[in-house]
Parts: structure tokens; sequence; C-alpha cells
């Protein structure tokens, strides 16, 4: 064939395939709301359709004959009724796919689990289903932390109404008696709204200290501490608490261990410790604190107590603000753990993990014991 000839059977096709590719285009566009099926089978028929246009026109220009001319549009018409049944078994299987996707974004939509489809009819629409479903599992995950954080708050807010109610009955009570001239002993009624009072400065200071935890506004003023000096003197403050119930408070601890920490948050923190084994410790027990060095090189401030163990479905509730077990861990102990709305071991977990550290609580025989675990460089950096 000439140059001429090979030029001319290219118009002819290229003539043909935009005729019939337009119209294709038209078609698609008039059946953009029907189903996905039906535009695969129209593409699939315009590309037939132009092919054998184009070969129809090109034969006529070479003098095919007849027969040989039959035999291509019986061939034409085999392969092009297979190509079509493809086009529409390959529609039903991505119309298929397309209802399963949409269905899962349905069931995210409403919070329910979404499971992956075992098959695909492709690996962009399998990929695409497994997102969903790992999607749905994440947001599963974090309506369950919702839930619990909304829980504890109301459970705090519930422990807090109670405890302010408490000291400003007993300020009114003894404010009304003082007014009422009917009180005997003024001064100690003074004295005894006096401790009310401090006692609801303390539930305000541990309100403070929270807030400021939990919006990441705390800001750690690092220095070179020596744990031995701080946690001694902690104890100390405390031992008159301590002998007040007839409990043995000790302090064995390894001189010489130096860290970089924040020295009035990080003895905030163990007087929290022992203060709650304070709480919870009947008269004759024994509180321990030690501290130590890990075989990590991290600081271990530990707190030992001889008040009973924690229930072990508690054990990953302690840290909750506003959290308090659902019975005293000794009978002894219920009225004095009746103290600041459970804020203590919150606030400690804040203040380790502002340093960058960890708290854990473990039962011990008789009792229970919480580990601080701080390095001895961390990052000068709040929450």
């Amino acid at each position: 064939m000439t140059v001429t000839g090979l030029v001319s059977v290219l118009v002819i096709a290229l003539a043909c395939a935009l005729i019939v590719g337009t119209l294709g285009l038209i078609s698609l566009r008039l059946l953009a709301r029907y189903s996905l099926v039906l535009q695969l089978v129209v593409v699939a028929l315009a590309t037939i359709v132009s092919v054998v246009s184009g070969m129809a026109a090109a034969a006529s220009l070479m003098y095919v004959s007849d027969h040989d001319l039959t035999v291509f549009y019986f061939v034409a018409g085999v392969t092009g009724s297979v190509s079509l049944l493809m086009a529409g078994l390959l529609g039903r299987w991505i119309a298929r796919d397309s209802r399963h996707l949409t269905l899962a974004a349905a069931s995210l939509g409403r919070g329910e689990p979404v499971a992956s489809a075992e098959r695909h009819s492709n690996t962009e629409f399998a990929a695409l289903a497994d997102q969903l479903a790992a999607t749905g599992e994440r947001y599963r995950e974090s309506r369950d932390r919702e839930d619990k954080i909304e829980s504890a708050r109301r459970e705090l807010v519930a422990w807090i109404s109670h405890d302010l109610r408490t000291p400003l009955a007993g300020i009114r009570a003894m404010a009304e008696a003082l007014e009422d001239d009917m009180v005997e002993d003024p001064i100690r009624y003074y004295g005894q709204i006096r401790g009310q009072v401090d006692r609801l400065n303390g539930m305000v200071d541990d309100l403070f200290e929270l807030s400021r935890i939990t919006s990441g506004t705390l800001r750690l003023n690092l220095a070179r501490v020596a744990l031995y000096d701080l946690i001694s003197d902690t104890v100390a403050d405390l031992g008159p608490v301590a002998r007040a119930k007839s409990l043995d408070l000790r302090f064995e601890g390894a001189m010489g261990l130096t860290i970089l920490a924040d020295p009035r948050e990080l003895a905030r923190a163990v007087g929290n410790l022992v203060m709650n084994a304070v709480q919870q410790s009947a008269p004759g027990g024994t509180i321990v604190v030690s501290v130590t060095e890990h075989a990590d090189g991290r600081a271990v401030i530990s707190v030992q107590d001889s008040a009973g163990g924690i229930d072990p479905e508690d054990l990953g509730r302690v840290f909750e603000p506003g959290w308090r077990g659902t019975e005293p861990r000794t009978p002894e102990t219920e009225s004095a753990s009746q103290g600041r709305a459970g804020l203590g071991l919150a606030i400690v977990d804040g203040i380790v993990a502002a340093h960058h550290g960890e708290v854990t609580v473990r039962n011990t025989p008789g009792g229970c014991r919480f580990d601080v675990l701080l390095p001895a460089h961390p990052e000068p950096t709040g929450v």
C-alpha cells in the first residue's frame, strides 16, 4: 500500500473514532444518573463500533471481497459480544463493591462496626474498604475513650460536690452556733472553722493544679535535685500526720542520687503518694518510702503501705481524676478516705508525665506499692 493509501486509512479511522467517541461521550453524559454497569457497556460498545466502522470504511477503499468482509463482521460481532459481556461483569463487580463501600460508610457514620469484605474486584477498592474498617475501629476506640473521660468527669463533679458540701455545712453550723452564743469554747470552734477552710483551700489548690496539667499549661522549673533530701523533707513534714494515726512512716533512701526535676512539683507528687498511704492505712500500719536507681539509669521512688491491696479491677483506674475505690481498703479508713475528691493520684500521674516518667501501682502482700520512675535528664518542657 502506498503512503497516500496509508494516510487515507489513518484519516478514515480517526474520523470514525472521533465520531463514535463523541457519540459515546454524549451517551455517557445522558446516562450519568444510571448504573455504572450501563456506562461500562456503553464504553465497550463505543470501542467496538469505532473499530468496526473504521475497518469497514478502510476495507471499502481496499476493495476487500464480500466474503472477507463478511468474515470480518462475524469475527467482530463475536469478539464484540464477549467484550460487552466482560464489561457487564466488571460493571457488576464494581457496583457490588460500591454498594459495600456505601454501606460501610453509612455504618461508620452511625458509629457501628465496619467489616471489611473478603474479596473485591480490584486492589484499590480492597484498600479503601480496609481503610474504612480501620477508621471505624479507631472511631470506636476514640468513642470509648470519650465515654470513659465523660464518666470520669461526672464522677469527679459528684465527688467535688460532695466534698464541698461537707466542710461548708460544718462551717455554717459552727457559725450559726457562734452567732447564737451557744458555744462554751469559741476558740475551739474558731480552730475547727479554720481547719475546714484549709480543707477547702486544699481542694481548690488541687483543682487548679489538675486544670494546669490537663490543659497543658504546667511548666517545670528544672533544677538539680538530691532525691534523698527532697523525700526526707517531705516525709518529715507528713510525720506528725502519720503519728497522729499511730502509723510507722519510714524513709529508706539511697544518698547521692540526683536528677533534673522541678523540686516543688516533685515534692507535691511524693507528698500526695504518702498522704494517700496515710489516709488508707489503719492505725498501727507501716508506710515505707524508698528511693533507688533502676537498672536503666532511672530513679525509682517507691511508697509501700500495709493498708490492704486494691481491687484488681480498679488498678487501671487509680490515676483517673475523681476516682475512688468502691470501698475503703481497710474498714478503719472509711472516713479518712473522704479527703480531696480523688485528685491526689491524678495530680501525681500528671506531674510524673511532665517529667517524662511513669508511675505504676501493684498489689503486694498486705498492701500495695506505688513506683515513680523518673529519667535523670528529662526534656525541659511542660506537659
